[in-house]
């Protein structure tokens, strides 16, 4: 928690900077008597929804921009996470933000009549969502009616691959933080881990003792403790869910696989290992956002990249490898908007973040984040 709230601030930091960086251009005219420029505006209100698990950042990654460019907006945190939201409010007010400029609606019973009032009210002009990519693609519906602005962050279902010239301690390692981080609900979790045939059984057991060693679960303000619950029973529901359905289909459970008892109020469930999960199972299929970690085995780099690809979306990836050709074909190969290359961490305020296929439109944090919030408008003076 307290490092979100540094990861939050960052956005504040960064996009305080790029509030000097909007530049336009002068355009190199064909014309002797007229001289073409190309300015940047501030698209207007900007109406926003974000969700539970980053309830800091994933706000100020969208506010920080629209205020840079020039916006107001309105929000919409999600209703198992609205503190966070007025706290923010409360900071904002406190900075010398005035009154109006940021403007936070709270939601549950109503939230979907919030969500169409935000996507087809003409007054909005851009619409920025972080979420499912079944709501996703209401609200970009909902949008079109006025022909909003839309920056959509979806859903994933991120590949880690690991190859058979990977430092396994490295790649154990991170995939401990990238499983695990946020007990698995973040939407670049790593979700399919594939690793090489040849090293697979080396590997699993050296993730499993380490996950073993790290992770203890409990609430988060005992001492300790540094893995927490599902923050809601459906979500816990389809974990149990994905996870009988794989067993059923054959898989074996080699590490956790309960739910754990005598810690309510709370969801909590192990930390799970999976190996044998057939590539059919729900878990191979979907996004979890939640602490099972199926390992898969493959044989080739052409096979592993095509399994990889294979599903809808495309938001992150992660691959290890210490062969300087396979790691800039990998790359370029893996269909995802960003890609972690002997690292499970890749956010950061610097860099773009976002997806392609079903995970999304648009780009949040970095220079190009700015961009999402600015129109263009092509001026020519002829004299």
């Amino acid at each position: 928690a307290l490092g979100e709230v540094m990861y939050g601030a960052s956005f504040i930091e960064w996009f305080g900077e790029e509030v000097k960086h909007a530049y336009g251009d002068m355009l190199p005219s064909p014309l002797k008597n007229s001289r073409m420029m190309v300015t940047k505006q501030p698209v207007g209100v900007v109406g926003i929804i974000t969700p539970y698990n980053f309830p800091n950042a994933m706000i100020t990654r969208k506010v920080g921009a629209a205020l840079a460019a020039g916006c107001t907006v309105v929000v919409r945190p999600a209703h198992e996470t609205p503190f966070s939201a007025l706290a923010l409010c409360e900071l904002a007010e406190r900075a010398g933000i005035p009154r109006g400029v940021i403007n936070m609606v709270t939601a549950e019973s109503t939230t979907p009549s919030v969500g169409l009032e935000l996507t087809t009210n003409p007054a909005i002009r851009k619409v920025s969502f972080t979420g499912s990519t079944a709501v996703g693609k209401l609200l970009m519906g909902q949008a079109s009616t006025t022909m909003k602005k839309i920056s959509m962050e979806l859903g994933g279902n991120a590949p880690f691959i690991v190859f058979q010239d990977a430092d396994l301690d490295v790649a154990a390692e991170q995939l401990l933080a990238c499983k695990f981080r946020n007990s698995g609900q973040t939407c670049v979790c790593a979700n399919r881990i594939y690793v090489h045939e040849s090293i697979y059984d080396a590997f699993v057991a050296k993730f499993t003792a380490l996950v073993k060693d790290r992770l203890k679960i409990g609430h988060g303000l005992s001492d300790g403790v540094n893995f927490g619950p599902i923050i809601t029973e459906r979500g816990l529901d389809k974990v149990v869910a994905q996870l009988d359905r794989a067993v059923k289909g054959g898989a074996k459970v080699v590490l956790g696989g309960k739910r754990v008892e005598g810690l309510a109020p709370g969801w909590f469930f192990e930390p799970t290992i999976l190996t044998g999960v057939n590539d059919s199972a729900p878990m191979a299929c979907e996004e979890t956002f939640g602490p099972l970690c199926p390992i898969f085995s493959f044989a080739s780099e052409e096979e592993v990249v095509k399994r990889a690809n294979s599903v809808d979306v495309g938001l992150a990836g992660y691959f290890f490898s210490r062969d300087v050709g396979r790691i800039f074909r990998v790359a370029e190969e893996l269909q995802v908007g960003m890609v972690g290359v002997n690292t499970g961490i890749i956010s950061t305020e610097v860099a773009p973040f976002g997806g392609v296929k079903e995970s999304g439109v648009g780009r949040e944090g970095s220079r190009y984040g700015l961009e999402e919030y600015l129109n263009i408008k092509y001026i020519n003076l002829a004299f």
